[in-house]
Formats: structure tokens, C-alpha cells, sequence
């Protein structure tokens, strides 16, 4: 789906105007439009540090989030290219721990639009060997890549020898192009190994498993399982971590719900069975703490868009948007109702399927507020309301996030729980419009 990129920086926005004219304007899958792109730039994926490279259907852009305090607690600089961005492009390119200034990001997109002429790139293949580019220009310890959509044919999945490759939660998403069976999407994702690369992934059905051992033979790679290859439990406010080098003891992550645990042990196993770069059990243990990713289960602050609800309200901000993402976001919420009233605004893409992510999230909340996702193709919000009433839920509809929060407001006129999700473009909306950009 187009992801309708706008910048306030002229020399930028003129280069994704550009990009946009270039580009069929819609993901598309494979590795042949990439390769050639970055042929012509002289390879630069086979130039960038030591590579951690991390696909899965939720949870992988925190286990890059942890890999990457722990590697920057150890003292080490790191590059880092993630998707979406929230608020500003700059977001998915991180040059030696510091985000992309707009300077050299509009050079940069100019010099590779410049070598795409005749390729039809896709966005994401454009902004992928951007990021490449700069990576391999700009010294640092390790370079951590997140898969953009699925894994095999993805347009990261040019890396020959990366150090190590890990895979987090599977669930259903990007139907159109992964499909609905688990099987399947679970080679999909499995289809970023590499020969002689250590794959790190979490425990899975016993179908899944079997689908990534197979895929991973395949390749030549050694398959690294939770509860096989290692293992991690919650223990009280601990996570002990445990592998053929010994046992160690974790705090539990500052980013909330359970999940984050995995996803910390996931990337504590990745480290621990790479040796491209050392770090030690002291930084494995301080990224507990120091990871950042914003969007998942983010407290936030007081600003111009939470000033809409009754003081001592608090609001959260998820991008959950698939059964499997909300699942783990609706245990965060247990409890809350004991507290006082609870609501949910909702906005999704039109390409997401909204009753699961209702049934899980609206049965956590005494109001559902439906929204439109600006700039996108989305699930109309009285429909989307409808549908939640359908359900049994009381719910209404709201056309931007200062509206629903106000009607939360005068509903309960009392401080309520609130929970933003269903999509990380309005995600970004909120926190531009709360004045939290993302650092």
C-alpha cells in the first residue's frame, strides 16, 4: 500500500515527489528491480558492518529496538533501517545511532533516483538501498536491518553473509501477499536464511517449525529455536535467559507486555550466537531498560492532543493492527476497568481485517471510538463502528484524534484509560500531534 512519505524539508519532499513519479506507487515483492538498483550504485550491501538482519510478523521491530541498546550500551555504534516511519521519514534510516539529517537525505534519495531510471523500483526498494548506501559509507560496530514485508522476497533480503538472522512472532498479516496459511508465511519469513548463518527464532506449533527447519536446511543454515537452542522464562520481575554458554538474568523490559520479554531473550539469543561483536552480559542487561521503540504499548505524555481528556486520564498508544498483535496489547489491559472507565479509538487500513482486532481489543473497553487513518485507504469509521456495535460494543464514530478524545471526555467526564491503535500511520498522526516525534 503507498505510503504517502511528505516531508517539511523542500530538498526532501522534492525528492520523494520524485520517487513517487519513478515508482509504481504499490508494494511489490522480489528481488530482481532491487538487485539491479543496487548493482548500479556498486553493491553496497556487501559493504555495510556486520549484519543483524530480523524478519517476523510482529515483535521485530522491538528485538531490533533491544539489539540495538544492547549494542549501544556496550559502546558500540549502530546503523539501523526500519519500517514504516511514524512522523518523519528520517525515522528508517539510522546512521551510527542518530537519525538521518534532512540534508543528507535529500542528497542521498537523489543519488539512488538518479542510478533508477528504467527499473520501476517500489518505494521500499528505493528506500532500501538509500539506507544501504549510507550504511556502507559511514563507520560503525554492526548494521540491524528489519524486513520490510514477509522475508523471502523482500527487498532487504539481498544480504549474502549476514551475521546472524532471527525471526520474531508469526501471525497473519499483509494477506494479499503473504496469504492466510501459517505454513507458508512461516517459510516466507524463513526465507532470509542463509548458508553458514546462524537463524534464531522463537518456539512455534510444531506445523511452523517444521516449515522453518525445512527452509533453513535448504539454505544451509544452522536453526537456532527457543526451548531447543535456548531458552527464557519470567520469573518475578527477572527474565532468566539460558544457553550452551550458561544462564543469565535479565530485568524485565521497561516497553510493556509480556511479549516484550521474548522479544528481549530473542535478541539477547541472536547476540549471544553471532561473533562478529562482543557485548557484554552488563549491555544485554541495560537494553532491558534503555530500548525505545515508540508505538507499542507508549505512555503518552501530557500534551496538546491528551489535554482533551478529563485530567488524570492516561492514554496509551499501540499500532496493533492483526489478531496476533492485539492479543498481547488486550493482556496490557487487564485490569484497567478496575481503575475507572476505559476506552478504545480505533483507525485501520482498509487492507486489515477489523473484526479480530475488535473482538480483542473492544471487549477490553467500556467505548469504542472509530477514526479514519489520514492519507490512506481505510475501513470508513460509522462502518467500522457498526461493525464494533455488531459485536456488542457500544461505539461511535470521530473524524481525528482531538475529536475522539474529546467525546471520550464529555461520555465519561471522569479520568479515564485510553487506548490509540489499529494502525502505525495514525500512530504517527498522534504523536505529531501531541508533540512527541520520535527520536
Amino acid at each position: 500500500m503507498p505510503d504517502h512519505a511528505r516531508s517539511q524539508d523542500p530538498a526532501v519532499q522534492a525528492q520523494l515527489d520524485r520517487l513517487w513519479s519513478l515508482s509504481p506507487g504499490a508494494d511489490a515483492l522480489g528481488l530482481e528491480r532491487i538487485t539491479r538498483l543496487l548493482d548500479r550504485l556498486g553493491n553496497p550491501q556487501d559493504h555495510m558492518p556486520p549484519v543483524f538482519h530480523v524478519a517476523g510478523t510482529n515483535g521485530k521491530g522491538s528485538t531490533c529496538a533491544f539489539l540495538r541498546a544492547a549494542m549501544e550500551a556496550a559502546g558500540h555504534d549502530v546503523h539501523v533501517y526500519s519500517s514504516p516511519h511514524l512522523v518523519r521519514f528520517n525515522e528508517r534510516i539510522r546512521i551510527a545511532g542518530r537519525l538521518i539529517d534532512d540534508a543528507a537525505l535529500a542528497v542521498l534519495l537523489a543519488e539512488v533516483l538518479d542510478h533508477a531510471e528504467g527499473i520501476g523500483a517500489s518505494f521500499f526498494e528505493v528506500t532500501t538501498a538509500a539506507a544501504f548506501l549510507a550504511f556502507a559509507r559511514h563507520p560503525a560496530a554492526a548494521t540491524i536491518i528489519e524486513v520490510g514485508l514477509g522475508g523471502r522476497l523482500d527487498a532487504t533480503n539481498v544480504l549474502r553473509s549476514p551475521a546472524i538472522c532471527g525471526i520474531a512472532a508469526l501471525g497473519v498479516d499483509h494477506e494479499a501477499f503473504l496469504g492466510r496459511s501459517l505454513t507458508g508465511i512461516a517459510r516466507e519469513k524463513a526465507g532470509i536464511a542463509k548458508s553458514n548463518v546462524p537463524l534464531v527464532t522463537m518456539d512455534y506449533p510444531r506445523p511452523l517449525r517444521q516449515a522453518i527447519a525445512c527452509v533453513a536446511d535448504a539454505a544451509g543454515a544452522s536453526l537456532l529455536s527457543r526451548n531447543e537452542a535456548w531458552h527464557s522464562h519470567a520469573r518475578g520481575n527477572r527474565i532468566i535467559y539460558s544457553d550452551e554458554r550458561g544462564t543469565i538474568t535479565l530485568p524485565r523490559p521497561t516497553l510493556i507486555g509480556a511479549h516484550q520479554s521474548r522479544n528481549l531473550a530473542l535478541a539477547v539469543a541472536m547476540i549471544r550466537h553471532q561473533s562478529a561483536l562482543s557485548v557484554p552480559t552488563e549491555a544485554l542487561q541495560a537494553a532491558a531498560h534503555q530500548a525505545r521503540w515508540p508505538a507499542r504499548m507508549q505512555s503518552l505524555n501530557d500534551g496538546p492532543l491528551t489535554r482533551h481528556l478529563p485530567p488524570g486520564s492516561a492514554c496509551w498508544l499501540d499500532g496493533a493492527h492483526n489478531p496476533s498483535a492485539a492479543i498481547p496489547v488486550a493482556r496490557s489491559m487487564a485490569g484497567w476497568r478496575k481503575q475507572g472507565p476505559t476506552a478504545l479509538v480505533l483507525g485501520m487500513l482498509a487492507n486489515k481485517e477489523a473484526a479480530p482486532v475488535l473482538t480483542r481489543l473492544g471487549a477490553m473497553v467500556d467505548l469504542v471510538v472509530t477514526l479514519p487513518v489520514p492519507h490512506h485507504a481505510c475501513h470508513d469509521p460509522e462502518k467500522l463502528a457498526e461493525q464494533a456495535r455488531a459485536l456488542g460494543y457500544k461505539a461511535i464514530a470521530a473524524q481525528a484524534p482531538a475529536d475522539a478524545l474529546d467525546r471520550i471526555a464529555s461520555h465519561f467526564r471522569h479520568p479515564t484509560n485510553v487506548l490509540i491503535a489499529g494502525s502505525l500511520y495514525l500512530a504517527g498522526q498522534v504523536l505529531e500531534e501531541n508533540d512527541e516525534l520520535p527520536q
